[in-house]
């Protein structure tokens, strides 16, 4: 393997010419009381942190970086601490979705900008791992990612508590007057009890799973909890390694092939994947110029069983039960067969190599093929006359009684009008009916927030039903579970069918056809289209404005159209003389 010089790295270009901006470079390094034993020979590498005070996901970041300085300097290299935008989940509004292209944008700049030869991407809540990888890739420079790792189980009176899923979970039995006050606050001191991301097979572990099985990762570091001394030794791996990898000259486009990013796609429905996979990992593919569709994710998951026993796909078990019973190379050892094993990863060898020998320590956590959760993957793709485009339902976490479905529309125009009507207790709706939310999706939200898990009516929930078909073009928290069909594209505020859902229309859900349809004549459709108007902008400037102007639908996964590799020549290199 030829080995790049001292005087090929791009941080030389920086810091070693005999020249007046190299003067100036070096100079302002010796002010920060660094000395030349610090950088020359060295590679230079860039450790975005997504850490802040107010993301309890990256919260240990403030130590682990110390953790992965620690590694580059033990293999030679110079490391760069450089801050990136936290996306905390719990907190921004209206969602995060909103600004994971800004996060991949600043990730971009941040490595193509500063005098780096590669980089150390810490992310795991939910938008930080497609919003750095997406920018990492458009960058090309080498770099691993560091997952957050999910937090320790939630435990309150003696139950098991996954975060998220038996939120939502306890929240309809609060409304429905089955748990006291008490209880709902015993819980919210037990069900989040140390830093990492959610500890279900929600969007954060989902994210980071992808991530490994995209080969980004060290061997089994997706699924370290974040409080387990394991992931401090694999924070400092992430630092050693990323100094190889610069001097192999190991770039993201040697890892991120076709078959790597179908293999992503195996093994996320295989773990019962949280549907914000999609938009995703469709993003991701794009930014790498491989164009995966929904139609590729559907066929996928028709073959795939789903055999991580992982809430809330699973029912018994969370991300610490899958960690000790042997993680994600068990997992893609167990399904070697439907991988491209001779993919190239971030160690240098082959997800084969990697994988080889992890053994299963709990057959009932990562379950064998024939004896899976759910025999075919997590999601379905939907089409028909309510989604040209495609929309997303995750089966595996629905009751199999709506799998196939006709009910009377009730339709609501917006998120805080639909929560006003749920709390109705005279609401005279039968479990029959589908409720949905439009004016939700990419432009709409704005953002296409987690929305689409529509609550219970408070009159069903009294009647004690616990599910029902929900319709809409938002997305949810990949921790939530329902008869949720969610994504639809195109969404309803840019003209898309559902904008002409009218109450009282019958929808038809047939996941096993793939279809979703309302019941209503091309013609009557076509008078409804004619009659239509559209909503008013949601921005008037800002960033807001911008990513209104930008953004593309869900099936394309929101990303900006001026930042994919059709839109326009790679960006070149800056000039710094």
């Amino acid at each position: 393997m030829t080995r790049k010089t001292y005087e090929e790295l791009r941080s030389a270009r920086w810091m070693a010419t005999d020249d007046f901006r190299g003067f100036g470079h070096r100079s302002r390094t010796l002010q920060m009381g660094y000395g030349e034993e610090d950088w020359v020979g060295k590679p230079v590498v860039a450790i975005l942190n997504t850490w802040s005070d107010i993301n309890p996901c990256h919260q240990h970041f403030k130590s682990r970086v110390e953790d992965v300085k620690r590694g580059v300097f033990q293999a030679g290299g110079w490391p760069i601490e450089l801050p990136a935008l936290s996306v905390s989940e719990n907190y921004v509004k209206p969602t995060t979705m909103l600004y994971r292209n800004m996060l991949a944008m600043e990730a971009e700049e941040l490595i193509r900008s500063h005098p780096v030869d590669g980089a150390v991407l810490m992310g795991g809540c939910d938008k930080s791992t497609p919003g750095l990888v997406m920018g990492a890739v458009s960058a090309g420079l080498p770099f691993i990612y560091l997952p957050a790792g999910p937090m320790l189980r939630g435990n309150w009176q003696g139950k098991t508590l996954g975060s998220g899923s038996d939120a939502f979970k306890y929240w309809d039995e609060r409304r429905a007057g089955t748990i006291s006050e008490e209880d709902w606050k015993g819980m919210e001191r037990g069900i989040a009890r140390s830093y990492g991301h959610c500890m279900t097979m929600g969007t954060a572990s989902t994210m980071t799973a992808i991530a490994e099985a995209l080969g980004l990762c060290l061997p089994g570091a997706s699924s370290i909890p974040a409080a387990d001394a394991n992931h401090i030794r694999m924070s400092a791996e992430c630092g050693r390694r990323i100094v190889e990898m610069i001097w192999e000259d190991l770039t993201p486009d040697r890892i991120l092939t076709a078959e790597a990013f179908d293999n992503a796609v195996a093994v996320a429905m295989a773990t019962g994947c949280s549907t914000n996979a999609v938009v995703h990992i469709v993003a991701m593919a794009r930014r790498a110029g491989v164009g995966l569709s929904l139609d590729d994710l559907d066929a996928k998951s028709r073959t795939t069983p789903v055999i991580a026993n992982v809430r809330p796909a699973g029912k018994d078990y969370l991300m610490e039960d899958f960690f000790y019973a042997g993680g994600l190379p068990a997992l893609m050892e167990r399904m070697r067969g439907a991988l491209h094993t001779d993919c190239l990863t971030v160690t240098g060898r082959t997800l084969g190599e990697t994988i080889a020998g992890a053994r299963v320590w709990n057959d009932d956590v990562i379950r064998p093929l024939e004896n899976p959760i759910y025999p075919e993957g997590s999601l379905a793709v939907l089409k028909g006359n309510l989604a040209p485009s495609g929309a997303v339902i995750k089966p595996v976490a629905c009751d199999p009684k709506f799998l196939v479905h006709e009910g009377p529309a009730f339709v609501f125009d917006s998120y805080p009008a639909l929560k006003a009507k749920l709390d109705d207790e005279s609401w005279e709706i039968t479990p029959d009916a589908v409720l949905v939310l439009r004016n939700a999706g990419p432009k709409g939200g704005p953002g296409m927030p987690e929305w689409g898990m529509i609550p219970m009516p408070k009159a069903l929930l009294k009647q004690g039903h616990r599910d029902m078909v929900r319709l809409s073009d938002a997305r949810m928290s990949g921790t939530s579970f329902g008869a949720c069909v969610l994504h639809v594209a195109p969404e309803s505020y840019v003209g898309g069918p559902l904008a002409l859902l009218r109450d009282g229309d019958v929808v038809r859900l047939d996941v096993p056809g793939r279809r979703l349809d309302m019941l209503v004549s091309e013609e009557e459709i076509a008078a409804r289209r004619a009659a239509w108007t559209p909503p008013a902008p949601r921005y008037g400037r800002g960033w807001g404005w911008m990513f209104s102007e930008h953004i593309l639908q869900a099936d394309q996964g929101c990303d900006f159209d001026y930042l994919l590799t059709d839109f326009g020549p790679p960006v070149p290199e800056p000039d710094i003389h």
